[in-house]
């Protein structure tokens, strides 16, 4: 009989290239996936992975894309490393959007760069709030933050579903559930022209370098650690265990209500029901693959955005459906998991007893 036997201790360098492992295998995957589909898997691979990135506006698409999950996953990462348990970013980068239309609706009269300051600071309260109540529940009635931060997306949904089928609704839009749009003030500054790549991929890259000094360059972070590793050893030592819990939500939050608000000033210039592209999801892949290190989460972010474009590109030029995407964002969690087992298992041969 075949077990699982835990190993006594895990190897650190297979723990740094199993998301190296799992993008192997991910690439591998995707081969056969398309061969499956009865497509030509070079094409495909060419299609996907390489026609996003052939020119100077594919790359600025790229950067796009990554920016919102730079932001949520970096965020996630403050509280996944003491075990606190996010899964509600896509509902807080909602609210974070709508939080910030809120302000941009408001003041779509005015002019002066105190409305973009307003809308970042709108976007970021919103996600902070929207994550409190988890934060709220776990510390006072010890809930489930999972559960409660998962279910708080569909309330998000179904919030932002209310507002641009009403109040919020474009009176001159011919009932089409969205806002009017945003006035040049309350819009995100483009980095070039000729393409959208706008100022929040400064305020991604900020964050992941606020980030960084955050968790390896301060004390907050250090106790945030310890309290992963061992949560005895955190609670001997007088860390505050509810302290971590609110930390590791409101930093989650802010960061995916910031990314919401880069979305509606950014690319869309309004809010719609589709505020997000799933990346409240996307991005917990993004903290698991790079190890909930911020240098990673560039890099891991970069990988995400180039599977959301190749989704797109190959149902533009292969006749693919563009949830394909998602099939690719699954398999690379699914070996990511796998890797990890064999880290820290090992199969071992038991005979059976008769």
């Amino acid at each position: 009989m075949l077990r699982l036997e835990r190993r006594p201790e895990a190897s650190h360098l297979m723990s740094y290239a199993s998301p190296l492992i799992a993008i192997g295998l991910m690439l591998i995957g995707g081969l056969v996936l398309f061969t499956l589909l009865g497509k030509n898997p070079l094409e495909g691979f060419k299609v996907f992975f390489l026609n996003p990135i052939s020119d100077w506006y594919g790359v600025s698409e790229l950067l796009l894309k990554a920016t919102p999950l730079m932001l949520i996953a970096v965020g996630l990462a403050v509280g996944f490393r003491a075990n606190v348990w996010n899964i509600g970013a896509e509902g807080q980068l909602i609210v974070g959007g709508i939080t910030a239309s809120a302000v941009a609706l408001q003041f779509h009269e005015s002019e002066g760069a105190h409305v973009l300051i307003l809308m970042v600071l709108a976007g970021g309260v919103g996600g902070m709030l929207w994550a409190a109540i988890p934060a709220f529940l776990k510390t006072r009635f010890n809930t489930n933050e999972i559960l409660v931060s998962l279910m708080l997306v569909y309330v998000a949904q179904l919030l932002v579903s209310w507002l641009v089928h009403g109040p919020m609704m474009d009176p001159d839009g011919f009932n089409f559930p969205q806002s009017r749009m945003f006035e040049d003030p309350a819009l995100l500054p483009l980095l070039s022209e000729g393409n959208r790549l706008n100022l929040a991929f400064f305020f991604a890259l900020a964050a992941l370098l606020v980030g960084y000094v955050f968790m390896y360059r301060s004390f907050a972070g250090f106790q945030m650690q310890v309290a992963g590793f061992a949560k005895n050893a955190a609670r001997y030592a007088g860390f505050s265990a509810k302290r971590m819990v609110w930390i590791g939500l409101l930093s989650g939050g802010a960061m995916a209500g910031l990314a919401g608000m880069a979305e509606v000033a950014g690319p869309m210039g309004q809010i719609t029901e589709h505020v997000s592209n799933n990346y409240g999801f996307a991005a917990i892949i993004v903290a698991f693959v790079a190890r909930l290190n911020p240098v990673g989460i560039f890099f891991a972010s970069l990988l995400m955005a180039l599977l959301y474009l190749g989704g797109e590109q190959a149902q533009q030029y292969m006749n693919l459906p563009s949830s394909i995407s998602n099939v690719f964002q699954g398999m690379l969690l699914l070996f990511l998991l796998g890797s990890d087992v064999f880290i820290n298992y090992r199969v071992r041969w038991k005979e059976a007893v008769a």
